[in-house]
């Protein structure tokens, strides 16, 4: 199981609201090359997004479901990899004091990916998480200028880089 958190300097609410857009999904999940709704309204129970993963000249195509949403606190996601099996990934969105505390937790359900599923391939995953949360991040940052006085958690022009487990 893999566990990653990214503290983000926005309200959960902003947060939120990139999460809830399907039109950013590929550009916050690393891997992915492109994604598009394919069931229900994003990101309501049971709504899907198809999604496509290039592997060097391989395309692989699956589908992420919507398992438990929780507006503005919790987005629960079944991703379906076809061949490579099915993976749980929960997103957290904590109020943080004037921030976001993000915990993003990630495993194997079926197929493939459980048979396999090591300490190893755990490790691969926080890479992964560190690469998607900062994407996160930068998503939010693009969508809502930050209050006045507040400085970026991931850093910029004249800022003082804050450390989370993230980096």
């Amino acid at each position: 199981m893999a566990v990653r958190h990214r503290l983000i300097a926005h309200p959960p609410d902003t947060v939120w609201d990139v999460l809830a857009d399907p039109s950013h999904y590929a550009a916050w999940v690393v891997g992915t090359k492109d994604s598009a709704p394919a069931e229900g309204e994003w990101p309501e129970v049971g709504s899907a997004l198809a999604y496509t993963v290039r592997l060097g000249r391989k395309e692989l195509h699956g589908r992420t479901w919507v398992r438990r949403c929780e507006p503005p606190r919790a987005l629960e996601l079944e991703v379906d990899s076809g061949r490579l099996g099915t993976a749980r990934i929960s997103l957290d969105i904590r109020p943080w004091g004037e921030e976001t505390l993000v915990i993003m937790d990630e495993h194997p359900l079926r197929g493939f990916g459980g048979t396999v599923h090591n300490a190893v391939l755990d490790a691969v995953q926080q890479l992964r998480h560190r690469g998607m949360l900062a994407r996160l991040e930068r998503l939010v940052d693009e969508r809502a200028p930050l209050p006045s006085g507040r400085r970026p958690t991931s850093g910029g022009p004249g800022s003082r880089r804050r450390r989370s487990s993230a980096d």
